[in-house]
């Protein structure tokens, strides 16, 4: 493959797919964490980013090395996706409901923003398939260009979730989750369709 207008536009493309997911839980951590600062903000995107770029590359790589394996779990990585993205809606679900104390704003740990992370990139590692045939500079910079596009999509919903949770107060964290949930079983759904 030819490193050209044609490659760029196809990976971005392919980032912008790829990076719906991390917007709609951007989306709801904005919601949920209405102070988060510009360098949070920079942080959380980056994770997300992160996650988008390493998996479609691990793909590659279990493709390039260790395929057979690799495709017995796949059929797994909707479900995978689903229980984490549940559990997390879950959770700021019930907050939402059954915890009246006023609190802070104080948003998702880094520990829930890692599950955040895999649970929204986990589809990804099946992008590594669709770029078997490129060579490992071009994988690398398709894999770039994903993580590039999902940092700024990811950034935009953090800013449209911070803007709408203001106005929505102290329902943000009941919508943040029922989002999170609804992204894990369109995820559920579309792999069994």
């Amino acid at each position: 493959m030819n490193i050209g207008l044609p490659f760029f536009l196809t990976s971005i493309i392919l980032g912008v797919g790829l990076a719906m997911d991390a917007f709609s839980v951007s989306l709801a951590n904005g919601l949920n964490e209405t102070t988060m600062k510009r360098t949070r903000m920079c942080g959380v995107a980056g994770v997300f980013s992160g996650f988008q770029f390493a998996m479609p590359m691990i793909g590659w790589i279990c493709v390039s090395t260790v395929a057979k394996m690799f495709s017995v779990f796949e059929m797994f990585i909707p479900w995978i996706a689903f229980i984490l993205l549940g559990y997390i809606g879950g959770k700021m679900l019930y907050e939402g409901i059954f915890d009246k104390e006023e609190e802070e704003n104080i948003g998702i740990g880094i520990q829930g923003l890692i599950v955040q992370g895999i649970a929204t990139s986990i589809d990804a590692l099946s992008v590594g398939f669709t770029i078997s045939h490129y060579t490992w500079y071009e994988a690398f910079i398709a894999c770039l260009l994903i993580g590039s596009v999902t940092f700024i999509i990811s950034f935009a919903g953090l800013g449209i979730g911070k803007k709408a949770g203001t106005k929505l107060a102290g329902k943000a964290e009941i919508l943040g989750g029922i989002i999170l949930i609804s992204i894990g079983l369109e995820i559920l759904i579309k792999s069994l369709i």
